[in-house]
């Protein structure tokens, strides 16, 4: 995969490229990034990308021409080009999946009070990765194009992503790391029975409670199984102790803490 990043500051980029997924995924040859500075491009006599909106208005807008010359540049009949825009459709983890087939990407950043409105139509699509305010979509890019190559075969393991926060509909279960108790807060016993099945379906009881609890709007998407249903049940009448998991914890007593 191929993803072009269209800005102003290509500075912004510099951590991002040289740490962790992103660096090893580059470093196997799995993406290729490619940051182009936006000001390269421009014919203003004064190296100017910005100016006053015509009409009058606060702030500077993007022009169009340097815009537009960058995008022609820097892209191919294969690559599909994103605007960062509050007019977007909200980014989701069903988008990067989407974007993780197309052979090019290209990402535009703006800046200041906008882009002039002629450009969108030199782009594909608009994303907004949420209703808040932004300097610019410089940050907005990275955490597409960080969903999108996170999800490449070979940047990290198929078992790691199947067990995502979304990847299913549900947040995550709950995660814990040694030691076993601290300050007086343990693990819980089942995760150390060594029974697979039991600790599947206890983890997945704690999805959909904690689902229902932090994010009912997922939660209100979810097609549930016949075990979610008797799970759920298990929550609403409060039964942390269930026979299902007494049975787990007899059966693996000599492994639990």
């Amino acid at each position: 995969m191929k993803i072009t990043i269209l800005t102003l500051f290509p500075d912004m980029f510099n951590g991002f490229k040289e740490n962790s997924i992103i660096k090893r995924a580059i470093g196997k040859g799995l993406v290729e990034v490619n940051i182009v500075n936006i000001r390269d491009y421009t014919l203003d006599k004064y190296g100017r990308v910005d100016t006053p909106p015509i009409g009058g208005g606060a702030g500077l807008v993007m022009k169009c021409q340097p815009i537009v010359d960058a995008i022609r540049k820097n892209s191919t009949n294969k690559s599909h080009k994103i605007m960062l825009s509050p007019r977007g459709k909200t980014y989701t983890e069903k988008r990067a999946y989407e974007l993780k087939n197309e052979e090019e990407i290209l990402l535009l950043c703006g800046h200041y009070e906008g882009i002039d409105e002629r450009v969108n139509e030199y782009v594909d699509e608009q994303i907004s990765i949420g209703d808040y305010i932004l300097t610019g979509g410089e940050l907005g890019a990275m955490v597409i194009a960080d969903s999108v190559i996170r999800l490449l075969d070979g940047a990290i393991s198929e078992v790691s992503l199947d067990e995502e926060s979304f990847t299913n509909g549900l947040l995550e279960y709950p995660q814990y790391t040694e030691p076993d108790d601290y300050e007086g807060k343990k693990v819980p016993n089942i995760l150390y029975t060594g029974n697979h099945t039991a600790i599947e379906k206890y983890r997945r009881k704690q999805s959909l409670e904690l689902t229902k609890k932090f994010r009912p709007d997922l939660f209100n998407k979810i097609e549930l199984s016949k075990q979610d249903k008797k799970l759920l049940k298990e929550i609403e009448e409060g039964d942390n102790n269930p026979k299902w998991m007494q049975e787990a914890l007899e059966k693996g007593k000599k492994f639990t803490k």
